[in-house]
């Protein structure tokens, strides 16, 4: 994998002027842009999700105000965790990706500013919107006609910079990253806007095109594919970039990461069904939903093991690298997370797991511990980089930041898998005359110290997002932006 050296600086104003400077650098002011603002929106969202967690255990935390309560705010913290922290991520480490292994400068950097800023405009509406109230009441497509058409104009202009750029590239080659990063690009146009149309009855009301069991299906296409596209694939784009890169080695299979591309995109697509067990929904297509959630099991492990793999002959880096620490239990709790979804698909598991808390841990292991910490990986990554340093402000730092992290997700998942299958075991126990051996408060009672420890966990979670802040903020401060350099004899080509 060829890239610049992204420690080189900016060169200044060469002799031929400006223009001349800017074709012999990357665009990597998008990049700092998007990597600060993932920054500032994980701490953001996880400040949301601790306070709700928080209500779970303790209601009156509401204060009696409506857009405190949990119905308002939960759909926040969902939107701002994935939209705004993983949404920012991805731009940032894509951005620089597909400039490095395309050995060019992005195809306009004014589009790319129009993404930056209209993407932030798009998360500023969330936050107002969704406290009052202002929700389509779809799953991780709340947001009302006017904020989706702003996120579409947003993603046609992410779209064009990032293809137009491969388009340009001075190497033949296209890189597996970039196919990971351009399926997410590609899939999530096609899921939002086909998911979102919609006839608006007013500036902040709108009602779906579709109705009853077609809405639902349409609605699970997507989120599922959400999961699958926007949290899996544009995530992988930066495991086969980054890992090889903090690890100093190859990728363990290149070939392996082709037919763990093909394999996926094609899996994924079919397995939304199986979120509507035992619904309205056709027996036949819940059944199809769940052979192929089994089968994507395949494909999900082949990735995590290629990725985990690149570290042969490199194992002793766990030991002294949180950085990539941080990359490999992404990737194990990848594996989880793909290991349960496809069990939890059964329908069999399916009638004890659905509606349960079980169904919080999956989704909680899957976001803070894969998409969480491949993120942050590759943030401590470019971060220095990006600000003319050798390494992050303070390694400590991230060490804590690692454990701290660590032992809050474990309380978190644990005490929500405990719950999950201690409150699908109450709700379905009958006594012998077929009466419920349990009310559906008593569940609640017993999930209340369960609660509490998911709160401990996330509370502790979010502190070691703090930490990734101040370390970020000392970083940038001791720094000075810069733009890295295109090899010479590329940017001449």
């Amino acid at each position: 994998m060829s890239a610049a050296n992204p420690s080189l600086a900016f060169p200044g104003a060469s002799s031929s002027g400006w223009s001349a400077t800017r074709a012999a650098t990357y665009n990597d002011k998008i990049v700092r842009q998007f990597a600060v603002m993932a920054v500032v929106w994980g701490v953001v969202s996880m400040l949301v999700g601790v306070f709700i967690a928080a209500q779970m255990a303790w209601p009156e935390l509401n204060f009696g105000i409506a857009w405190l309560s949990f119905g308002r705010l939960r759909p926040l913290h969902t939107n701002a965790a994935i939209f705004a922290f993983g949404g920012c991520a991805l731009f940032a480490t894509s951005y620089w990706v597909v400039q490095r292994t395309c050995q060019v400068r992005v195809i306009s950097d004014k589009l790319a500013a129009l993404h930056f800023w209209l993407w932030q405009a798009v998360i500023v509406a969330a936050a107002i919107t969704l406290p009052l109230g202002i929700t389509r009441g779809k799953e991780y497509a709340e947001l009302e006609w006017p904020i989706s058409i702003a996120i579409a104009v947003a993603w046609v202009a992410y779209a064009i910079v990032f293809f137009g750029t491969i388009g340009i590239r001075k190497v033949r080659h296209i890189y597996v990253a970039n196919w990971f990063y351009g399926s997410f690009i590609i899939a999530v146009a096609l899921l939002h806007i086909t998911n979102a149309i919609s006839i608006p009855a007013g500036l902040w009301k709108s009602y779906s095109v579709y109705a009853g069991v077609q809405d639902a299906m349409v609605q699970w296409w997507y989120g599922h594919n959400a999961v699958g596209f926007f949290l899996t694939a544009g995530f992988l784009g930066i495991v086969y970039y980054f890992i090889p890169k903090q690890a100093e080695r190859p990728v363990y299979s290149y070939r392996l990461s082709i037919v763990h591309f093909w394999a996926l995109i094609f899996t994924y697509m079919w397995a939304g069904p199986h979120h509507l067990h035992f619904t309205a929904l056709p027996d036949w297509t819940q059944s199809l939903g769940m052979v192929f959630s089994l089968i994507l099991l395949a494909p999900s492990w082949g990735g995590m093991i290629n990725g985990v793999m690149t570290l042969s002959g490199a194992w002793h880096k766990l030991r002294d690298d949180p950085i990539i620490r941080f990359m490999i239990v992404a990737l194990s709790f990848y594996g989880i997370a793909t290991f349960e979804g496809p069990m939890m698909s059964i329908k069999t598991v399916n009638a004890l797991s659905h509606y349960t808390d079980w169904s919080i841990a999956h989704v909680h292991g899957g976001t803070l511990g894969w998409v969480g910490y491949i993120s942050m990986g590759a943030l401590y990554y470019l971060v220095p980089r990006l600000f003319g340093q050798k390494q992050m402000y303070s390694q400590r730092a991230i060490e804590v930041h690692f454990w701290v992290s660590t032992i809050g997700i474990v309380l978190y998942i644990a005490s929500m898998w405990i719950a999950g299958v201690m409150q699908g075991l109450m709700w379905r126990a009958i006594n012998a005359d077929g009466s419920l051996t349990y009310t559906f408060v008593e569940s609640v009672k017993a999930s209340y110290p369960f609660y509490v420890i998911r709160f401990l966990g996330g509370a502790m979670y979010l502190g070691g997002m703090g930490v990734m802040a101040w370390n970020v903020a000392k970083t940038i401060l001791a720094g000075r932006a810069q733009d890295s350099r295109i090899p010479t004899e590329l940017a001449q080509a």
